[in-house]
């Protein structure tokens, strides 16, 4: 009878603390809930937004449901206003300076960790100096040196000013991770006769996948939102991205709000597939 009084204090000492515990991830998890539809708030608004015409925009509420979901607003745009190319275009020189970016990242910070040169810390020095240079700043020195190379109004001016801007924050992001990763499996390797090649390629690169996914989102973030360079180099309609085809729907007199919100609402949305699909690894890296 003893016995079953001590041993029935302990769980009468430990609900409470369970029912406390439920209690806080209950207001936590309700925390999270208000954030994330504080964040779709405006996702929700421009949707309504592009299905809109200007009268429906300035005249209605801004979460009013319009008269009429004016889907042509989206067809408009993708076939008169030329967004299926600027669309291409921005996949197409996003996806390879990023690959490029993150490649080349991932060569420099192998070498950085993974090996003893001379100028190890000057090299990692003058990286981070790339930090601090502010984007406006090169525009007019980028500007003169392309046209004396005879790459302006040519894509490669723009992947070449994407890599340059974003490796050095794409090796600062790796060179933290680099530094956790266990150095046994590669000197096994080393051990087995790998070449440095093969021991990059095959066992290091595979285990940094976490943060490659990460500098990959960040990249694309990046590249895919930039307008700066792309309207500074490039003048013909061929090569223009997104972010400045948006200008065809601004004109002098008239601005078609509808279509300017159906161009925005096409270029989140292979961000939002980008970051779902990549999500997980995110959180990894």
């Amino acid at each position: 009878m003893h016995m079953e009084t001590v041993q029935s204090k302990p769980q009468a000492l430990a609900s409470p603390g369970r029912l406390a515990g439920r209690i806080g991830y209950g207001l936590l998890y309700a925390m999270l809930t208000i954030v994330a539809i504080i964040q779709l708030v405006p996702l929700m608004w421009l949707l309504l937004f592009s299905l809109k015409n200007n009268e429906e925009i300035f005249n209605l509420a801004p979460f009013a449901f319009p008269e009429k979901f004016r889907w042509e607003n989206y067809q408009k745009v993708w076939t008169l206003g030329h967004i299926d190319s600027y669309f291409w275009n921005s996949v197409w020189m996003t996806v390879v300076s990023v690959g490029a970016t993150v490649l080349l990242a991932s060569l420099v910070t192998f070498a950085l960790t993974r090996m003893k040169w001379k100028l190890q810390s000057l090299v990692l020095g003058l990286f981070m100096l790339g930090l601090m240079i502010p984007v406006h700043s090169t525009l007019i020195p980028l500007f003169s040196l392309f046209q004396k190379l005879h790459l302006t109004n040519h894509p490669l001016s723009i992947l070449l000013s994407y890599v340059a801007f974003n490796l050095p924050i794409t090796i600062m992001i790796m060179l933290g991770f680099y530094t956790t990763l266990p150095r046994e499996v590669e000197e096994a390797a080393v051990m087995d006769g790998c070449s440095v090649n093969r021991l990059f390629f095959s066992i290091t690169l595979p285990m940094t996948a976490s943060v490659l996914s990460t500098a990959f989102i960040i990249n694309m973030i990046y590249n895919w939102n930039e307008f700066i360079f792309v309207n500074t180099f490039i003048s013909s309609e061929k090569y223009k991205t997104l972010t400045v085809g948006v200008q065809n729907f601004v004109g002098q007199y008239t601005t078609d709000w509808g279509a300017i919100g159906a161009t925005l609402m096409i270029s989140i949305l292979p961000i939002l597939v980008a970051f779902i699909l990549l999500s997980n690894r995110i959180v990894e890296g």
